[in-house]
């Protein structure tokens, strides 16, 4: 009997995603050598354990949920890291990962990050990687992190967990971190893109890809996870926080999701989420025309060709812009669209209007026909 719909779909979804990192790693996977013929040998597994026999782990390998023996890849494989809340989607990406990679020839460890803002979190956090190890993973850490304001606290806690998991990830030389995200998720962030008025980059949503992260249960949907976690009798833990309507995500999961699935019919998450995809091929495609443009107006002293700025697109336009401040040593994500368009009236709104002055201490300004961004002080 094969496994639970849910659970076939996510291995299957992971698969995917770890054999792309095998092949950029060039990993290979050999099987353990069979004993001989007539000669029992306590480091194989009988062949009988599909049908429930008594199997013996390899190794110091470590029995699935599927029921499996779980053989690990050798010391020194390429490493994958896994971020886990101790959710159901965390989990359930935690349990196929350590089901897939053996097989690739990978290895698994995971982190799990302590943000220290509720009672009993360094306790959660323990319990949440000895589950963990359990389950074969190697490393695996709990990280207390200390959670800022900067940004409100949602965006204080997103900032301080990256932090610790890309310096986990340098530290183990990890090949990629992945993530539990999935098209729930995705449409949580549209939804939260288009009230802030933001462009299409934001409304396209969360990227599969990006660096050393990688989000293998993007096209699937939350309630997959959950039942993966039944079917497999893995422990979950609830965040209060997904539930309190103080944070603007969980209002947007359980006050306004489910009004437009009442009132718009079924398919909306679905729906959602292939918006960010469509918005994601325009937004690359606007990136790549942005990047090839800004280095043809870019004159031998850094700064724009006003007259030929003015000849592209809006929407190109502004993606120049905002490259070139960024260059300029604007933090990403303190330059918003308001920004953009006050720049961009020194291209198309020129009535002599002295230097704009933008996040990160970069000034922009327009002399001779050029468009010039520096750091104040320079």
């Amino acid at each position: 009997m094969g496994p639970h719909p849910a659970v076939a779909a996510i291995r299957l979804a992971v698969r995917r995603t770890l054999a792309d990192l095998a092949a950029e790693a060039g990993t290979t996977f050999t099987p353990p050598a069979r004993a001989p013929l007539g000669r029992p040998d306590a480091a194989l597994v009988n062949a009988g354990a599909h049908a429930g026999a008594v199997t013996t782990l390899i190794g110091n390998a470590h029995r699935h949920p599927s029921g499996l023996p779980r053989t690990p890849a050798a010391p020194g494989s390429p490493l994958v890291l896994v971020a886990v809340s101790g959710g159901a989607d965390s989990m359930a990406l935690a349990t196929a990962t350590a089901f897939e990679a053996p097989k690739l020839g990978l290895r698994v460890g995971a982190v799990t990050v302590d943000h220290g803002l509720q009672d009993g979190s360094a306790e959660r956090a323990g319990q949440v990687a000895e589950r963990l190890r359990s389950l074969g993973l190697d490393p695996v850490e709990a990280v207390p992190v200390l959670v800022g304001r900067a940004g409100g606290p949602e965006a204080a806690a997103r900032d301080a967990r990256y932090a610790a998991l890309d310096e986990a990830a340098e530290r183990h030389q990890a090949l990629a971190v992945l993530l539990g995200h999935t098209r729930d998720d995705q449409a949580e962030t549209v939804l939260l893109g288009l009230a802030r008025g933001s462009g299409s980059r934001s409304l396209a949503g969360m990227p599969a890809q990006k660096g050393r992260y990688r989000r293998p249960l993007l096209e699937l949907d939350r309630a997959a996870t959950r039942q993966a976690c039944t079917a497999q009798a893995i422990p979950v833990w609830d965040d209060p926080h997904n539930c309190d309507p103080a944070y603007t995500r969980s209002r947007v999961r359980h006050e306004v999701l489910p009004v437009l699935e009442k009132h718009l019919g079924g398919g909306v998450v679905e729906a959602l989420a292939r918006t960010a995809r469509l918005f994601r091929d325009d937004a690359d495609a606007l990136d790549q025309w942005a990047a090839l443009a800004e280095r043809d107006l870019r004159t031998g002293e850094g700064a724009l060709d006003v007259p030929k700025l003015a000849e592209l697109p809006s929407a190109v336009r502004r993606r120049v812009l905002r490259r070139a401040a960024l260059r300029a040593g604007c933090p990403a994500g303190d330059l918003f669209a308001r920004h953009l368009e006050t720049v961009d009236l020194l291209v198309t709104g020129w009535r002599g209007q002295g230097p704009l002055h933008l996040p990160g201490g970069v000034e922009a300004t327009r002399r001779c026909g050029n468009l010039v961004f520096r750091r104040q002080g320079d």
